[in-house]
């Protein structure tokens, strides 16, 4: 082997030495690197895959009314749940034990299976599927009878990772009948979507961050105050293995129950409102209509009742009709029952019509266009012609059945809602704004309607609340920028039709027709009934505007006050006091006067003791019935309480079918009877007033009346004295609802069971 050869074979040692040097050399360092810089961070990596956190819900807080009744609060239920972890051991994976279960509740298997897959996974179904933990035990079932959850604890063999128990379940309990379930909402199980959009906004480990598996608000007072009512889950810590079984419980961090939400509601009012409100309904689809033909009635379909304090904006009452029972929420809704709620010939049972539904209002505006007229310098007291109608560019305006007063006085005009009189007062507005050419900034209409605080929510503590609409220039012209095309093509086959010319011809101009039937609540003009029942309690206490409230306060569920709401101020109308004045003097009258449009309603009523201000309205709505309006406040001669607002859709005329109503929920508010007799006792509100205190919420969770003074060992800040009152029948807690069954359960002196004056 000569020198050549030997010299490449060398230099083809050294460089495999020093490949395997280098070699030695990187993992060497790698594994430095792995045990010295980054090892503790993996260990602990590690450690975290081997720990799973399994939430706990907390008990959810109850919604209380004004008197500290429960609106909605937790019912002890049999509960069965199953453990994924258990049945994903079985050797077909738990099959055979779910259809067993069905069977035994009584229940599809495929609702069963629906509810125990985990959300993401293939078959999982949107909002039924699970969003919790594999290792959270899965509910299927919230109201399981005795007999099947006694069968599944006794023969654990047959049911294995099947548990039945006690639990905690959200019930809406409806004191007197109330059906408030526009007002409360409902709860159901956070979403996957919610848990991920959370993630995404690095918000999952905030306080009160949603939880998977946990129930949160829908809807109502429950979405609106979830945080509060929803409470703190616990959470357990667990070690499981690579094969993802549990192999110990490393900690546990108890659930903290959720806080209590007291409301202005009185649910004495507000079934009273609910009653009244089905009965003008009922009232209305058995009036005949005398524009509809022989033997037709009003189709009254739907319809809402606010009853609001003039002084706060705190709602007392607001009933929806058609309503439903919420309970149908608990546990999970049925297709059936969801099919029915959202059903359009149910006429849609979930909206809530008293703050979403918008509609033209008919003469109960009029107190804008006077409060308008009023700021523009009209003569408030200076005499008008109620002619029979008047003609404006080839259209003629008339009043109801074209009645005829002749020369009468602003104040006449507003009893006997003579529309001609304020057409007038609306095209004289118009031509000062400019006319066709004018702006909003000069309409007088249209500036009073926003300062009344239409067109606009209201800022109410709920979910949903629709703005209404006021049609000013700006908004006809974007209005027919936006539809005109459709008019413009239907002219080629129907040149002469008016509506097809206006939409498509005008340019969007604001014509004088457009501001006459603005002045009396028609045309293009929409509100919601809270707008409406907020413009009269501003009227009542002088020209102020409020943010309606339904919360009082939030309390823990020991009885301290965490955060109390008090009255908001959103405006104040912009007029002198002697509009404001000019209105509280003529509106009594439209009741008290024989011609007045509220008079039938309230013929007999105590006037010497109690002053009622009303406006009636009766508003045409295209291809249908007239729709039914009735506004007003009361009170003590001097000192209004209560403004009262109520619609029923379709439902002819205010005096006839919603002012019968209004008055019945008067007569409860005071306690007159319906021959006209005052009796403050027979009031459905204690000592004939709305409680300006608190609830009392006792530290072992049980509920008073406000005002009850507690001894010491009850609350701490407290004096030791004896209770004034006992608590109230309410399932303050878990352990009380057991505690007070229904046939020992203690009531205030003089309430209860046979009683006249039950709270």
């Amino acid at each position: 082997m000569g020198p050549t050869v030997l010299d490449r074979s060398s230099r083809r040692l050294t460089v495999v030495q020093v490949l395997i040097v280098s070699l030695v050399v990187t993992l060497l360092g790698r594994l430095w690197y792995l045990q010295v810089d980054v090892g503790p961070s993996l260990k602990a990596l590690a450690a975290n895959d081997q720990i799973r956190v399994v939430s706990t819900p907390a008990v959810r807080g109850m919604i209380l009314d004004d008197m500290g009744r429960p609106l909605a609060q937790n019912q002890t239920s049999l509960v069965v749940s199953v453990s994924l972890t258990a049945l994903s051991s079985q050797p077909d994976g738990g099959t055979a034990v779910l259809k067993r279960v069905a069977a035994t509740l009584g229940v599809p298997y495929s609702s069963i299976l629906a509810r125990t897959t985990l959300c993401g996974q293939p078959g999982s179904v949107a909002g039924v599927c699970w969003t919790g933990s594999p290792y959270q035990p899965v509910p299927i079932s919230t109201n399981a009878n005795q007999a099947a959850a006694l069968q599944i604890m006794q023969e654990q063999s047959r049911y294995p990772g099947v548990t039945a128990e006690l639990q905690a379940v959200r019930q809406y309990p409806q004191p007197y009948g109330v059906q408030a379930a526009h007002l409360l909402g409902y709860v159901g199980p956070v979403s996957a979507s919610e848990l991920a959009a959370q993630s995404a906004a690095g918000r999952s480990n905030a306080p009160n961050a949603l939880q998977a598996g946990q129930l949160v608000g829908r809807s109502g007072l429950e979405q609106q105050y979830d945080t509060a009512l929803r409470g703190t889950p616990g959470a357990t810590k667990l070690e499981v293995n690579s094969a993802g079984s549990v192999v110990s419980t490393m900690s546990t961090t108890p659930a903290v129950p959720g806080n209590y939400l007291v409301t202005s509601i009185d649910a004495r009012v507000q079934a009273a409102a609910q009653q009244a409100l089905a009965a003008a309904i009922q009232r209305a689809r058995n009036m005949t209509n005398i524009t509809g033909g022989p033997g037709a009635t009003y189709r009254a379909p739907a319809g809402a009742v606010v009853v609001m304090d003039v002084h706060t904006g705190r709602i007392v009452a607001m009933s929806s009709y058609p309503s439903y029972n919420p309970n149908v929420w608990v546990g999970g809704i049925s297709q059936a029952n969801y099919n029915a709620l959202t059903s359009p010939a149910n006429h849609e049972p979930l909206l809530n019509r008293a703050i979403a539904g918008q509609y033209p209002t008919g003469s109960v505006f009029k107190i804008v266009t006077i409060s308008a007229a009023g700021k523009s310098g009209f003569n408030l007291h200076g005499s008008y012609d109620c002619m029979p109608s008047i003609t404006l560019g080839g259209r003629q305006f008339g009043n109801y059945h074209n009645e005829s007063f002749g020369m009468i006085s602003l104040q006449e005009a507003t009893q006997v809602s003579c529309d001609t009189v304020f057409y007038q007062l609306g095209y004289q507005m118009w031509l000062n704004a400019g006319g066709t050419n004018g702006t909003d900034a000069k309409d007088a209409l249209v500036q009073m309607s926003d300062a009344y605080g239409l067109g606009q929510p209201t800022g109410i503590d709920l979910p949903g609340e629709a703005p209404g609409r006021v049609p000013s220039r700006a908004w006809r012209l974007a209005f027919w920028k936006a539809i005109r095309g459709p008019y413009c093509a239907a002219l080629k086959t129907a040149p002469t039709n008016f509506t097809d010319q206006y939409y498509c011809r005008y340019d969007g101009q604001y014509l004088p027709g457009d501001e006459l039937n603005f002045a009396v609540g028609q045309g293009d003009f929409l509100a919601t009934p809270l707008q409406m029942a907020r413009a009269y309690a501003a009227v009542a206490n002088g020209g102020t505007l409020y943010v309606p409230q339904l919360a009082k306060a939030i309390v823990t569920p020991s009885g301290t006050v965490v955060k109390t709401f008090a009255p908001k101020v959103a405006g104040h109308i912009p007029v002198s006091p002697s509009v404001i004045q000019y209105l509280q003097q003529i509106l009594p009258t439209v009741t008290t006067s024989p011609l007045g449009t509220g008079y039938l309603p309230f013929a007999n009523w105590p006037f010497s003791q109690i002053t009622v201000a009303t406006k009636t309205g009766t508003a045409q709505v295209s291809g249908k019935q007239t729709q039914s309006w009735f506004a007003s406040y009361a009170g003590p001669v001097g000192h209004p309480q209560y403004a009262i607002v109520m619609t029923v859709q379709q439902g002819g005329t205010g005096e006839l079918t919603s002012g019968p109503s209004v008055r019945a929920i008067y007569d409860a508010l005071y306690g007159v009877s319906s021959a006209g007799t005052w009796n403050p006792k027979a009031s459905v509100l204690p000592n004939d007033q709305l409680p300006r205190e608190l609830p009392v919420v006792a530290a072992d969770g049980q509920i008073y009346p406000p005002g009850t003074v507690l001894p010491r060992s009850q609350t701490s800040p407290a004096p030791a004295v004896s209770p004034s009152a006992p608590p109230l029948p309410v399932q303050g807690s878990l352990a009380l609802a057991w505690a007070v069954p229904p046939d020992t359960r203690r009531y205030p002196p003089g309430t209860g069971p046979g009683s006249t004056r039950a709270l």
